[in-house]
């Protein structure tokens, strides 16, 4: 294992500590996102996490750990935990880039929230692409495809928001977009890694041919009102 790799077993924490700390919330042994951002929380230790989850849930209505199990405080409840691989991989991608990518800006937001919107709402926030950069196919004026930055450390940045509109899939638009983002984030001197549901065989497939190599399983909690 690579020398810091194990702070992948805690990614919020770890981003929040390093990179991304202008972006987060620290309770002392949690640490959030501020949910415009992202709403991801990570632990260090159980002492007064409940205590720190109330806090946090008063700013969003639902919201996630990434890592151990939390406890949670009565009015809140574990909503359900959905187990991903946690992949990475250790060298560029060669792969010939056929379609134009295009780094999305300012002028993209609407068309990038309207395209996640689609297929992954819960995790995307209004400032999630303030915390990288993300790269998009467009065909006809309309996005068909996006990839982009979101967790980052010193030495790590995840890849995430792989999504191809439902009505352009099976053109080879994820494997180019992923290609062109693991090689830009190599540029920068950090290891891309990514975190995809144990349930979607398509896209690790996707990634094991690209050279992606599952290095654990961590589970997202997603805790909600005890309604």
């Amino acid at each position: 294992m690579a020398i810091g790799e194990n702070k992948l077993d805690n990614p919020v924490w770890y981003s929040i500590s390093e990179t991304h700390k202008d972006f987060g919330i620290d309770y002392g042994t949690i640490k959030f996102y501020h949910p415009d951002y992202c709403p991801f929380g990570g632990f260090i230790a159980l002492d007064n996490i409940e205590h720190s989850i109330s806090e946090y849930a008063k700013l969003t209505g639902s919201f996630f750990i990434i890592g151990q199990k939390p406890t949670v405080p009565d009015h809140l409840k574990l909503n359900n935990e959905l187990i991903c691989l946690q992949m990475i991989i250790h060298g560029k991608i060669e792969l010939d880039i056929e379609d134009q990518i295009v780094k999305l800006g300012e002028e993209h937001l609407d068309d990038l929230l309207g395209l996640v919107k689609i297929v992954y709402p819960d995790y995307f926030k209004k400032k999630t692409a303030s915390l990288g950069n993300y790269y998009g196919i467009y065909k006809n004026n309309q996005l068909v495809a996006v990839t982009g930055e979101r967790m980052q450390m010193d030495e790590f940045t995840e890849v995430s928001a792989v999504i191809t509109h439902p009505e352009h899939t099976g053109k080879g638009y994820a494997k180019q977009l992923v290609t062109h983002v693991v090689n830009a984030i190599f540029e920068q001197n950090k290891t891309p890694f990514l975190h995809v549901a144990e349930s979607n065989i398509g896209a690790i497939k996707l990634y094991e041919k690209l050279g992606f190599q599952t290095r654990t399983k961590i589970s997202v909690w997603n805790i909600v009102p005890n309604l």
